[in-house]
């Protein structure tokens, strides 16, 4: 299940400083989806977004609003 692959990715990357600024440096959730594919972690950034407000160990996953940005 994609949900349980988000989740070890959450997990990894809150002791990976290097993985942490990768993913706050990115533009997009589907973006992140890729970092985190490319570790073999396989999710959408859909998944992601939707994901967001939740928490897993100490990482919180937030969705930034981007004026001009459409929902």
């Amino acid at each position: 299940m994609s949900l349980d692959q988000l989740r070890k990715f959450l997990k990894v990357m809150q002791n990976d400083n290097s993985l942490k600024e990768e993913v706050i440096s990115s533009s997009t959730a589907d973006d992140v989806a890729l970092i985190a594919l490319k570790r073999g972690f396989e999710f959408s950034g859909d998944e992601l977004l939707r994901f967001s407000g939740k928490k897993v160990g100490r990482v919180t996953v937030q969705k930034n609003d981007v004026p001009g940005e459409y929902n």
